[in-house]
C-alpha cells in the first residue's frame, strides 16, 4: 500500500531541504528520499569539508611564504591525520541533526534508493510513495570515464576522507575539483601530477588569470600535463600506473593514488525515468524555464539534477525557492542566473563573475577592460603573495560592470561585491565613490573600475 503526500523530494541536500522545508511551512505534507547519509553533497562530500582542508593547506601556505619576514621556528606542516578528525567534527553531526530537524518540522524521510515506478510514484526498497509533485534534487556523481581500470581510480569523496595522504598523487581532470585537491595535497607534502585533456586548466576562468595562477603550480611543485588523454589506470600489487597519451607520445605515470577529478554528472540512472516518463537527453532533464517537466508536469528538478544554472550550492538553494514557488502557487517564477560568482579555492583563489572578455563581444558590447597583474600591490606584498591581478569589464555607454575576474589574496570574498554590482546594475562610477575599509582587499576595487 502506498502512502500519499503533497510533496516528495528525492535528495537531503541544499535543494532537497529548502524545498521540503518551504513547501511543509505552507501546510503541504512532505517527504524526503535519500540513499546517502543526510545532508547532500556540499555539507557532507563537497563545498565544507572540503574548504576545511584548504583552511588549513591555506595556514600553512601563509606561513611559509612568511619565513624570514617576521615567521620563524621549525618548518610549518599539515598533519593529515588531525586535520581530518577536526573536518569530520563538522561533517559527522550532520545526518542525525538533518533527521532530527526533519522530524520535528514534520517531514517524513526515508533511506534507501529511489525510482520512479510511475508518473507520480516513487518506490524505496519495498515501499511506495506517491507525491502530487516530485522534486528531482539528487545531486551529482562522477562522470563515467570509460578508461581500462577505472575501478582503481578514488573519487574526491573518498579523498576527503583519507585517514593518510600517500605520497604521490595522480589527479585526472583540470577543473575545479582538480584543481583545489592539487593545492591541498601539495601543500600537506605530496607529490601531486594533474592530467588534463583539455590546452589549460580551470576552464571556466579568465584565461589570462588562470596563467598568472599556474604559476603558483609550478612553484609549489604540481606537475601540470595538459593535452594529455588518460588511456589506461593499471594496478600491480600496491602501486597504480597510468597509462595517457601526449601529442601522439605514449607515457606512464607512476602512483600511490590516482583521483577522479574530471568532472561530475547528474545523478539521473538509477531513477528510472522511463517509468515516470520524464524525458531527458544525455543525461540532461528536459525542463521548461521553471523548473519543471516538459513531458510530466508533476515534475519539478533543482540543483546539480536540473543543470540549468551554474551547478553551485548557492544556485541550488536559489533553484529550490522557485521550484517550491512554482509547485505552491502555478507557474510563476522563473531562474535568474545573472551576477553568479565561482570561485575555485586554489590558494590563492581565483574567480569569477558575469561575462567574459569572449562573450561580451559576442553580446555585441562595446566595453572598456581593466586589467593588471597586482604582485606589487599592498594587498599581495603585505602576505608575500606573488600571485595578484584583476580584469573588469565595463560597458561603455552605460558605465555598469558586466564582468570581473579576480585571482589572488581575499578574491572569494572581493568577487561578491562584483557579483553585487551586476545584479542590481551598479556602474565603475558608483564602486569608485565608495568608501571602503582599508586596508582591506576590498579597498582596492576602486583602483580596479
Amino acid at each position: 500500500m502506498s502512502k500519499h503526500y503533497d510533496l516528495v523530494a528525492i535528495g537531503t541536500g541544499t535543494a532537497a531541504s529548502m524545498a521540503a522545508s518551504r513547501c511543509r511551512s505552507a501546510g503541504w505534507s512532505v517527504a524526503v528520499v535519500d540513499h546517502l547519509p543526510f545532508g547532500g553533497t556540499c555539507a557532507l562530500r563537497g563545498c565544507d569539508p572540503k574548504k576545511v582542508l584548504v583552511g588549513a593547506a591555506d595556514a600553512i601556505d601563509h606561513a611559509r611564504r612568511m619565513r624570514g619576514k617576521g615567521i620563524g621556528g621549525g618548518e610549518p606542516a599539515i598533519a593529515w591525520n588531525d586535520l581530518l578528525k577536526f573536518k569530520r567534527s563538522f561533517t559527522e553531526p550532520l545526518p542525525p541533526m538533518k533527521e532530527k530537524n526533519f522530524a520535528k518540522n514534520e517531514i517524513d524521510a526515508y533511506h534507501g534508493r529511489a525510482r520512479f515506478c510511475g508518473p507520480n510514484s516513487i518506490a524505496i526498497g519495498g515501499e511506495v510513495l506517491d507525491g502530487r509533485f516530485i522534486l528531482i534534487a539528487v545531486g551529482a556523481v562522477p562522470m563515467h570515464l570509460g578508461v581500462s581500470g577505472a575501478e582503481h581510480l578514488i573519487t574526491s569523496t573518498e579523498f576527503l576522507e583519507l585517514d593518510q595522504l600517500p605520497q604521490n598523487i595522480v589527479l585526472l581532470g583540470g577543473g575545479f575539483i582538480a584543481a583545489e585537491l592539487a593545492h591541498i595535497a601539495a601543500r600537506a607534502g605530496a607529490q601531486v601530477t594533474v592530467l588534463e585533456q583539455a590546452d589549460r586548466m580551470l576552464t571556466p576562468f579568465d584565461p589570462d588569470l588562470v596563467d598568472w595562477l599556474m604559476e603558483k603550480f609550478r612553484e609549489i611543485g604540481i606537475d601540470v600535463r595538459l593535452k594529455t588523454r588518460v588511456t589506461a589506470i593499471e594496478k600491480a600489487g600496491g602501486n597504480l600506473t597510468v597509462r595517457a597519451s601526449s601529442n601522439g607520445n605514449d607515457e606512464a605515470f607512476r602512483a600511490d593514488l590516482v583521483v577522479h577529478a574530471a568532472g561530475r554528472v547528474p545523478d539521473l540512472e538509477p531513477l528510472d525515468l522511463a517509468a515516470s516518463g520524464v524525458e531527458s537527453d544525455k543525461g540532461r532533464l528536459k525542463l521548461n524555464e521553471f523548473l519543471q517537466s516538459v513531458s510530466n508536469p508533476a515534475v519539478y528538478a533543482a540543483g546539480d539534477a536540473a543543470t540549468s544554472g551554474p551547478a553551485l550550492t548557492p544556485v541550488a538553494s536559489h533553484d529550490a525557492k522557485v521550484a517550491a514557488a512554482n509547485m505552491l502557487n502555478g507557474n510563476h517564477e522563473k531562474p535568474n542566473y545573472l551576477g553568479v560568482p565561482s570561485v575555485a579555492f586554489t590558494i590563492p583563489p581565483i574567480a569569477s563573475v558575469g561575462l567574459s572578455e569572449k562573450q561580451a563581444r559576442e553580446n555585441g558590447l562595446k566595453f572598456r577592460t581593466q586589467k593588471r597583474r597586482a604582485s606589487d600591490w599592498y594587498t599581495a606584498r603585505r602576505v608575500a603573495e606573488t600571485v595578484y591581478g584583476f580584469k573588469v569589464l565595463v560597458e561603455e555607454v552605460t558605465d555598469r560592470i558586466v564582468g570581473a575576474h579576480l585571482v589572488g589574496p581575499h578574491a572569494d570574498e572581493v568577487i561578491n561585491v562584483f557579483a553585487l554590482a551586476i545584479q542590481k546594475g551598479l556602474t565603475a562610477g558608483d564602486l569608485k565613490t565608495t568608501i571602503f575599509a582599508y586596508p582591506t582587499g576590498a579597498s582596492d576595487i576602486g583602483c580596479m573600475v
